[in-house]
């Protein structure tokens, strides 16, 4: 099978790519390297230094590789940033994928697996763990964008007849995750704890997220390609808050560091964890990786490569 995946050289979909690659697909790697690693790239497979946002340079990707399958996961994913520059998040974003969308109907692309977010979609939910149908109330322009591209993929799933998977994500951890660039809490935490440096958390440390680990997210991925159409959260409907974080890497590192308390920053949510049910019922996906697993297999790849 031939696949695109877009943002192949980033945390998560390096590990897609990989896995695609280990199962014998044709696999294109497109990527702009702003966040994405030359050091991620496989190297059985096609790379295309190309921005999602350039349409020319990305339809000749499309018109050498005809893809059958396009894995969409490049995106501007820094939630804060998404606050101070709406207007650049919605460009790489909304605009991006919009151009991604329109190309997949035009060279006859069966279906697109896109990377979504759980963690930034549904704001402060009454209702945890959330599900699918949570009233969408996002607090970050990123939450916005990433809503706003789910309902593009669907237009042209109604237009076209574009086959679509959408998984909507927790917060994706593991190998890979830069602790300088777009990093979620546990790079930069693991990041400053091996190099004996205070942890510094924002807000009170209370409130949670729901961590997922890479393979997981990967899995979930694979089971799209001939799974269900529709749209999935992917987490483990778990909620760690922060404080429970740390203590899990006091505990695997040794480091006893006291934190930083500083400010709670804009467009945060305070609580979230997502219900896979659905994904359980239809996709046949449940993590598997339980949180202090996830945390000490990462701890061990980043003192093996650091």
């Amino acid at each position: 099978m031939k696949t695109v995946v877009t943002g192949g050289a980033g945390f998560i979909g390096s590990h897609i790519v990989d896995a695609l690659a280990a199962k014998g697909n044709g696999v294109a790697i497109v990527d702009n390297l702003s966040t994405g690693k030359e050091e991620n790239i496989n190297s059985e497979v096609r790379f295309f230094h190309v921005d999602v946002t350039d349409f020319e340079a990305l339809e000749e990707v499309f018109a050498e590789t005809k893809p059958e399958v396009v894995f969409h996961a490049a995106a501007q994913i820094d939630v804060r940033k998404s606050v101070e520059e709406p207007y650049f998040d919605a460009e790489v974003n909304v605009i991006g994928s919009v151009n991604l969308f329109t190309l997949c109907v035009r060279y006859g692309v069966k279906r697109v697996v896109l990377s979504s977010t759980g963690g930034a979609l549904y704001g402060e939910p009454s209702r945890i763990p959330a599900d699918e149908n949570t009233p969408v109330e996002p607090l970050s322009a990123y939450g916005v964008a990433k809503f706003a591209v789910e309902q593009y993929l669907n237009y042209f799933k109604r237009l076209y007849g574009l086959e679509t998977v959408v998984l909507r994500y927790g917060n994706v951890y593991g190998p890979r995750q830069d602790p300088f660039g777009e990093a979620g809490v546990i790079a930069i935490f693991m990041h400053r704890m091996l190099n004996n440096k205070q942890p510094i958390v924002y807000g009170d440390g209370t409130q949670t997220r729901d961590y997922i680990f890479v393979e997981d997210v990967v899995r979930a991925n694979l089971l799209s390609i001939n799974g269900k159409e529709g749209t999935y959260n992917i987490g483990t409907g778990i909620e760690t808050s922060v404080n429970q974080l740390l203590e899990l890497f006091s505990r695997i590192t040794g480091n006893a560091l006291k934190a930083e308390y500083v400010p709670a920053r804009k467009g945060e949510v305070s609580r979230i964890a997502l219900d896979c049910e659905k994904a359980k019922k239809e996709l046949g996906f449940v993590s598997k990786v339980l949180l202090e697993e996830g945390l000490r297999r990462t701890v061990e790849w980043y003192r093996m490569t650091k």
